[in-house]
């Protein structure tokens, strides 16, 4: 789809009396993902907020746009056809480092965190014949077995291939691959037609209630120890550790320990430090506002709004958490 250039500034000047800034006038535009997804609807609810309350008195408007998700919006963030994105945290990743399918036009030196949005949780579950350790070790077991990690050039795939790369599998070679959708997985899973599934995502996932009602004993969600966190994470500091609650599925009766990665507000180097930090303070003292309108954004705490974030932190934004109390690591820090 043809993307318009933003809206020009208009009266873009910053003026600062003493150590009060002023906001600057400006419309931005919020790349997003394919309308029938979770991205867009968030990208909307977030421009909404800025437009009922930043737009009246400060002038800082937004309009969200649909685009074909996180790698189309990098290049919108590099080519300033969008000012601020919603990316998942590995392609954040792969742009500020220049690699996987960002290699070819290199680190993306402009690309800043605003605030982590919403986690996808990996969630591992294999038959429990298949379940010696209960953790993601044994999927290291079942080399040459039928398994279920994503649609092809999906982010799923994507993520899984990342993930259990750290554990020395690699998923085109060592597993019999059944390239399918999350219900498709399950359904594949509870039939015995794969071994194993890996369905990131949101928490509860639809196609993990159904499987766990359906299947009930047999099958086995897998933890994350500490020590394949690290080894899973290969030093990206992107994936957390994450708990699902015991009883959050059916039949589950522990709680299942394991990890997310965010999906994340992002944002240009360029872009106001006043009127980034506006739009933080704004998003965090909205939430109510936000989850009201989608409920992917109940994920989102001020105490969680940092966790696993892949670029460092706009400065507006870091100066925002900063008088939170919140803790920024140096690595969050923009030079």
């Amino acid at each position: 789809m043809k993307h318009l250039k933003p809206i020009a500034l208009a009266a873009a000047v910053s003026l600062s009396f003493g150590s009060v800034s002023v906001a600057e006038e400006a419309s931005y535009v919020l790349a997003t993902a394919s309308t029938g997804g979770t991205y867009y609807p968030v990208g909307v609810a977030l421009s909404t907020l800025v437009k009922v309350k930043l737009e009246p008195k400060q002038k800082i408007g937004m309009s969200a746009i649909s685009s074909a998700g996180s790698g189309e919006n990098v290049r919108l963030l590099r080519e300033n056809e969008a000012q601020f994105a919603i990316l998942q945290g590995l392609f954040g990743s792969y742009a500020a480092t220049g690699t996987g399918p960002i290699s070819e036009s290199g680190p993306q030196e402009n690309l800043r965190s605003v605030s982590m949005l919403w986690q996808n949780v990996e969630q591992f579950i294999v038959l429990r014949d298949h379940a010696s350790e209960r953790t993601v070790t044994d999927l290291v077991a079942l080399k040459g077995e039928a398994m279920a990690m994503g649609r092809q050039n999906s982010g799923t795939i994507g993520s899984n291939r990342a993930l259990l790369s750290g554990l020395g599998i690699d998923l085109e070679s060592d597993y019999e691959l059944v390239h399918a959708g999350y219900g498709p997985s399950a359904e594949a899973l509870q039939n015995g037609q794969v071994k194993g599934i890996g369905t990131p995502a949101g928490v509860p996932t639809g196609a993990v209630s159904q499987l766990m009602a359906a299947a009930g004993d047999s099958v086995m969600p897998l933890d994350v120890t500490d020590e394949e966190l690290e080894k899973m994470d290969g030093g990206r500091n992107l994936w957390t550790r994450y708990v699902i609650p015991a009883g959050t599925y059916p039949n589950q009766l522990l709680d299942w320990n394991t990890i997310a990665q965010p999906n994340f507000l992002a944002t240009n180097a360029d872009v106001s430090e006043e009127n980034v930090y506006e739009i933080t303070k704004t998003i965090y003292e909205n939430l109510a506002f936000l989850q009201a309108i989608h409920p992917a954004t109940k994920a989102m705490a001020i105490e969680k709004a940092i966790a696993g974030l892949p670029v460092p932190l706009h400065p507006g934004a870091a100066r925002f958490y900063t008088e939170q109390g919140i803790d920024v690591p140096d690595r969050l820090m923009a030079n």
